[in-house]
């Protein structure tokens, strides 16, 4: 059965069975909707979500209802289905609920990174690897960049805050693996949402270095520098400056390759016969034993 896919990272855009759909452009529809799918499976008392959404509004209830109209029109007209499979609405309560085919990309984000939050990146295996490479793909720009609202802001930060601690994972698992050019990619993309992200500045020092650009790692740091002053008038940690020297006298080392444990012997045949044949001939002297104590007896 084809999926409801919503895209809510960079420019919302919502799409049915690969076709977007067009009845879903209203502001305040596309809020509407937005917040319950951030925030589904648990109701809202609608005078909360009228209030969130029309706080200025004298008639703030009316336009929740007609909001929802628009919305219930929109999944029963545009999607070919029953918005009552989405959508419980009660006379003080609404709530969307997660349905099978609903494919949303920030559920995909943050399941993933719920699957590794407490792993480090160097301890990451290929196939997690994979994952986190496949998901931050779907992070096409912040939640929802046209909106300013206050719940927004706030779940825009949460958000921002996963993706980069996967992309400091992926830059992690890169090092470790001698994947430098790909882990500079990640370092690169993670800047852009944070210039001061002084973690990430120190993981690409390393990168660069163990890549063979040294002078670029050394760049490196004093765009670091540069970007902690004019961000937030700091200097670079002990740790920063301790990496920056190792660097400038080329006394850093690689990371090691993480050491796999080798697979366990399997007996050959030969021995697994001589073992039973053993295994037989002692209980055989065993019965022998029981036999001469009774006939003594």
């Amino acid at each position: 059965m084809p999926s409801l896919n919503v895209s809510l990272f960079g420019k919302f855009y919502i799409s049915y069975d690969n076709h977007h759909l067009l009845g879903f452009e209203g502001i305040k529809l596309q809020e509407l909707f937005c917040y319950l799918l951030l925030f589904r499976d648990r109701p809202h008392p609608r005078e909360t979500l009228a209030e969130l959404l029309w706080s200025h509004s004298p008639q703030s209830r009316k336009n929740l209802r007609k909001a929802l109209w628009q919305l219930q029109t929109a999944l029963d007209v545009e999607v070919s289905l029953n918005s009552h499979d989405f959508l419980s609405i009660e006379s003080d309560w609404i709530q969307l609920n997660s349905h099978p085919h609903l494919w949303l990309d920030t559920a995909v984000l943050e399941q993933s990174f719920q699957q590794v939050q407490n792993l480090p990146g160097s301890q990451l295996d290929p196939t997690s690897a994979q994952m986190l490479q496949v998901v931050i793909e779907h992070y096409r720009g912040d939640l929802l960049e046209s909106c300013y609202a206050d719940w927004c802001l706030l779940e825009r930060e949460r958000y921002r805050h996963m993706y980069l601690a996967i992309l400091d994972k992926l830059m992690a698992y890169c090092e470790i693996s001698q994947q430098y050019a790909a882990g500079i990619s990640y370092g690169e993309i993670a800047l852009r949402y944070d210039r001061a992200r002084e973690r990430t500045h120190r993981r690409l020092m390393r990168l660069f270095h163990f890549s063979g650009y040294r002078t670029e790692a050394l760049r490196q740091y004093a765009r670091c520098v540069q970007a902690l002053a004019e961000e937030l008038s700091v200097e670079p940690t002990q740790q920063t400056r301790q990496l920056y020297e190792q660097i400038r006298v080329d006394s850093l080392q690689v990371s090691p390759l993480p050491q796999l444990p080798l697979p366990a012997e399997k007996p050959s045949t030969l021995a697994l016969i001589l073992s039973q044949i053993q295994q037989a001939q002692s209980l055989l002297a065993e019965a022998q034993r029981q036999l001469q104590r009774q006939f003594k007896e």
